[in-house]
Parts: structure tokens; C-alpha cells; sequence
């Protein structure tokens, strides 16, 4: 892949769902400030996470397996597991929430695909999941090719409503949004800002695109320029959606708005025609964000298993080069979770926190890997001593950052992790007895140990009400 296909994967990763839910999601928690404030943080925060990954693709080329590989070479064996389950779990539900979001925005159309969680909605996803699944199985570069053609055809309706919206401009109406105290109460800046933490992280998640896809690229120094690209693009896609949207309807109509919220705002302004328009674009970026999401996770089961630590089972593939059986065992995995938005009480949002948290693991991983490198000095032999402390800068930068995510998710998110890393080390012990290697060491068990807690304080949360799905 060269540079410019790389640099779609990126974009194509993170370009899906997300954007088209920005004006609600925004207008429920904070006026402009607060989402100025909020993409500073988010931007400069993902930035770094992104330098992080230009840096490590460079301090550490042999390193081309993915994400998971920085926390398998900075922490253990045991750590690059989670990592790579935490990553494959998070597309799984990223994937699901796709689903959902496009029988949400057919539900404008035709009531019985309601909010995304009927069972007519439910079998549209089905068979997306298994018509995608044949696609991807022809051949990896063969989706790539048609994720660049996707990205491509995306991008033009998110550019006409912010052109639109940005030519309606209404004076008062972003005056009265600039903080919006005027209409209610939000909370303070500090909780306007917190509040929608994971709907900015959410919206990035893909910024390891590239990193995933390393081992395709023509020149390894590629992947950072790529990754560093795609981000600039979105960041300044996403932070003008948002703005645009303020400038033309108040806050509380914006909080109010259905989702996917981007129709209504812009349908507001043109007429109707403004929602088959933007609905049209919903359905084709969030179909091809779903086949970068389900490639990559394809890629992160496929890779690990290859290097012993899944079972070898999933590294097996097709006579098409395809992770064959990492692939059937992805789609398996977003067609129960589909079957499970019968019974969420709010499945898209759901989806789309549990997407996000489980991202954080191997975010928080691969930014620790690149601040112990820069403190150990390790790969930085013939480096000028400033470009050390400036890369340890951002490492720290990044690692803090996803930190203070976990921290805003809450305890719900976090346990329900657990939940899911506690059943999956089974395949972690299975990989290590094929290859006859000890399952943990000293130090793993404590981490195990801890992740069981977790699970045991989730089923008992489940089973009491205290966490609710």
C-alpha cells in the first residue's frame, strides 16, 4: 500500500458513525466553548497518540504485527494479549454499533426499523455482516481498493454540510451557544468537557489504521506519515461539524435532535431533501468504515496467532491470503452481539461506549511502550539527545491522556472490560500449551488475578442491578 492508501485506511477508520452523531451528542453535554475546550483536549491528546505511533514505527521497525505488538514487547506476553483482545472486542462492538446506527437512520424512513434495535434491524445487520464477510474473504487488498474508492465518496456530503450550514450562519444563535448557560443547567466547564470525552475519543478511533496494515506498506516510514495525515484531515472535519452545527440551531433543539443527528440538523436549513441527502452518507461511510473496522480485526486476530500467542487455529487462510478463520470467528462475534440489541435498553450508545473503552487497553499500552523507550533510552542509540526528550515528552503526553479516559468512562465501563478479558485468557493458556511455554509468569498471574476481580465485581454488579446494559 502507498501513502495515499494508507492515509485512507486512517480516515476510513475513523470516518463512520460517529461523525454523523457529533451535533446531539455535543449539544446534550456543552455549548461552543466547552466543545472548543473539548476537541483542544481531544485533538492534543490523540495527536500525541499518533506521534506515538509515527515514533514507534520508526524507533522500532521490526515491530510491524500491529498494535498489540508494543505491548507484547514493552510488558510481556501476557499484556500484548489483552491488548490484541481488547482491540479485536472493541471492533466487534464498534462493528455492532454500525449496525445499529444504519437501521436507526432507515427508521427515519420506515418505522419498523425504530431506533436500531428491532428485530427487522437486527436481521438488515445480519445480513450486512455475512454479505461484507464474502467481500473481505475475495482478498484483503481487494476491500483495501474499495475503502479507498468509499473514503472518497464519504467525505463529499460531510464538506456540503459544513459549507451549507457555514453560508446560514445565524449570528444570535452561535452568540446564545457560546456557552450556552442561557438554556439550563450543564454543569460546570469542567463537566460539559467530561461529558463528552468518549464521543471525541470514539470518533478516533481508527487513528491506529495504518499501524494495523504496517506489514503491506511499501516503506515502513510511510505508516507514521500516513497516520499523522489522516488524523490533521479528520480532526478538522470533526471540530467543523460540530461549530457549523452550533451556528444554526440552539442548543436544547440540538440536544433534541434524532439521531443520527447530523440529518435533521441539516434538513432543518435546505428542506427535505437535505435528509435523504445526508442519510445517503450515513449509510455509505458507515459501510465502509465497517469493512476497515472488520479488516482490522481480521488483521489482530490473524497476527497474534501467527506468533504464537493465539491459538494457531486463527492464523489459518484462504487460498485468497485472507485470516480466513479469524474472519468467520469476527462475524460470529458482531452477529451475537446484534442478537444481543434485542435487550439493551439503549444499544447505540451502549455499543458506542463499550467500542470506546475497550480501545483505551491497547492505546494506554502502546503510549507506555514509546515513554519506557524514551526513559530507558532503549533504540535510541546515535539519537540526538533532543529528539529523546521531545519524543518522551509526547509518549508521557499520550500515556497521561488515556489515563484521564478511563477516568471519564467510569468503574461500569472498566468492570465490563473485564468481563470480557477474564473468559478470553482461555485462548491465551491454549496458545501458550501449544507451543509448550508456561501460561504466566509471577507477575501475569497478579495481572490475571486482578482481571478476575474485575469480572467477579461485574457478574455480581449484573446480577444485583447495580450495572445495567
Amino acid at each position: 500500500m502507498s501513502v495515499p492508501t494508507l492515509t485512507a485506511m486512517v480516515v476510513g477508520s475513523m470516518v463512520g458513525a460517529g461523525v454523523f452523531s457529533l451535533p446531539a451528542r455535543f449539544g446534550v453535554a456543552t455549548g461552543i466553548l466547552g466543545s472548543l475546550i473539548a476537541w483542544a483536549i481531544a485533538g492534543t491528546g490523540m495527536l500525541m497518540l499518533a506521534f506515538v505511533f509515527q515514533n514507534l514505527a520508526v524507533r522500532k521497525p521490526e515491530l510491524d504485527s500491529g498494535v498489540f505488538i508494543y505491548a507484547k514487547a514493552g510488558f510481556g506476553d501476557y499484556a500484548g494479549f489483552n491488548s490484541a483482545i481488547g482491540f479485536w472486542a472493541s471492533t466487534i462492538a464498534g462493528n455492532t454499533f454500525y449496525w445499529v446506527f444504519i437501521s436507526a437512520t432507515l427508521g427515519a424512513f420506515f418505522d419498523a426499523f425504530g431506533d436500531g434495535a428491532t428485530v427487522l434491524a437486527a436481521l438488515l445487520g445480519s445480513a450486512g455482516v455475512w454479505f461484507f464477510h464474502t467481500l473481505i474473504a475475495r482478498g484483503v487488498r481487494d476491500a483495501a481498493v474499495v475503502n479507498r474508492i468509499v473514503t472518497i465518496c464519504k467525505i463529499i456530503p460531510i464538506l456540503v454540510f459544513i459549507v451549507v450550514l457555514f453560508l446560514n450562519f445565524d449570528a444570535g444563535v452561535f452568540a446564545d451557544n457560546w456557552t450556552a448557560y442561557g438554556y439550563g443547567d450543564l454543569g460546570n466547564l469542567d463537566e460539559q468537557v467530561r461529558n463528552t470525552m468518549i464521543i471525541t475519543t470514539f470518533v478516533f478511533i481508527g487513528i491506529e489504521g495504518a499501524s494495523v496494515y504496517s506489514r503491506y506498506a511499501r516503506r515502513r516510514e510511510d505508516v507514521g506519515r500516513a497516520t499523522v495525515l489522516g488524523f490533521v484531515s479528520v480532526l478538522s472535519l470533526f471540530a467543523l461539524v460540530t461549530l457549523s452545527s452550533y451556528s444554526v440551531m440552539p442548543q436544547p433543539e440540538l440536544a433534541a435532535t434524532r439521531q443520527p443527528s447530523m440529518i435533521g440538523v441539516f434538513q432543518s436549513v435546505v428542506g427535505d431533501w437535505g435528509q435523504t441527502f445526508i442519510s445517503v452518507g450515513v449509510i455509505v461511510s458507515v459501510l465502509g468504515a465497517y469493512l476497515a473496522w472488520t479488516l482490522m480485526a481480521a488483521e489482530v486476530m490473524y497476527i497474534p496467532a501467527r506468533n504464537e500467542d493465539f491459538p494457531k487455529f486463527l492464523g489459518r487462510e484462504n487460498d485468497k491470503g485472507t485470516p480466513i478463520t479469524a474472519l468467520v470467528v469476527t462475524s460470529l462475534a458482531v452477529q451475537a452481539l446484534l442478537a444481543a440489541t434485542l435487550v439493551l435498553e439503549d444499544a447505540l450508545n451502549f455499543m458506542l461506549d463499550l467500542s470506546t473503552v475497550l480501545a483505551l487497553l491497547p492505546y494506554f499500552l502502546a503510549a507506555a511502550y514509546a515513554l519506557k523507550l524514551g526513559l530507558s533510552g532503549e533504540a535510541y542509540d546515535g539519537v540526538a539527545p533532543r529528539t529523546r526528550r521531545k519524543e518522551t515528552i509526547v509518549a508521557g503526553v499520550a500515556t497521561a491522556y488515556t489515563l484521564f479516559l478511563f477516568e471519564a468512562a467510569g468503574l461500569k465501563f472498566i468492570v465490563l472490560c473485564t468481563l470480557i478479558l477474564a473468559p478470553a485468557t482461555l485462548l491465551y493458556a491454549k496458545a501458550r500449551s501449544e507451543s509448550g511455554r508456561r501460561i504466566f509468569t509471577p507477575t501475569e498471574i497478579a495481572l490475571f488475578a486482578l482481571i478476575l476481580v474485575g469480572a467477579a465485581v461485574g457478574v455480581v454488579g449484573l446480577w444485583t442491578g447495580r450495572i445495567t446494559m
